[in-house]
């Protein structure tokens, strides 16, 4: 199943917009609750306005709530990036760190952001259990746990250590493609054949294909009818 994800997605990466380790953070933080299309488009006004820890840190907040009042929550969320800045600031002379143990101590910051912020921006491996991820391990049979730590842990045990972050990518590809949560489009998944909960959703090609999203849905499609 990993070496079919694998040729299903080749191209799979982190869909929130960044250019530095503090805008990634800041956009992990902001998907809370959110898309990550909806991040993206609140993110370019933002990080254009606040550069540095230090300019979230000494924020407006209500200039700050309202350039992320779209990706909803927006008060909490400003709480935890003015908090986040002024942490940075104090402990870590602005840098985001690129430690675990460092990260989780953050404002707003689980173990989930932390393995984004350490696979994407630092290239430290790490698995990023988010709902998507957690709901297709446990589909698949690779664990039946439910603690997204103890799900961390279960998986890392099974795939290589130096693929955990494009492993993550991929599977979170899958989840928003075709393995959906109300609906899968089981008929027309790729992974058909070696999946213990097939037939969850429509299991006919035709239904099945028109479930199927995103840029790649033409290769997905095409693994599935090829000879």
């Amino acid at each position: 199943m990993k070496r079919c994800l694998d040729e299903m997605y080749p191209g799979a990466h982190c869909e929130l917009d960044f250019t530095t380790p503090l805008e990634l953070l800041v956009a992990v933080v902001l998907s809370a609750q959110s898309t990550d299309k909806g991040v993206n488009l609140a993110t370019p006004a933002l990080f254009k306005r606040y550069r540095t820890a230090a300019d979230y840190a000494g924020a407006d907040r209500a200039e700050l709530e309202e350039l992320i009042r779209r990706t909803g929550f927006y008060r909490a969320k400003a709480n935890s990036l003015m908090g986040l800045g002024a942490k940075l600031v104090e402990d870590y002379e602005g840098e985001v760190p690129g430690k675990l143990k460092e990260l989780v101590k953050l404002p707003g910051v689980g173990r989930k952001t932390a393995n984004v912020v350490l696979g994407d921006a630092f290239g430290v491996p790490g698995i990023t259990v988010d709902t998507h991820f957690g709901r297709l391990v446990r589909r698949w049979g690779w664990t039946e746990l439910e603690d997204p730590v103890k799900v961390e842990h279960a998986i890392g045990e099974l795939i290589p250590r130096k693929e955990w972050t494009l492993l993550s990518h991929r599977v979170i590809f899958h989840g928003r493609r075709v393995c959906h949560a109300k609906k899968p489009a089981c008929g027309a998944c790729p992974l058909a054949k070696d999946c213990p909960s097939f037939g969850t959703g429509p299991t006919g090609f035709e239904e099945a294909a028109k479930l199927v999203k995103g840029e790649e849905r033409d290769h997905l499609l095409a693994m599935v009818t090829k000879p």
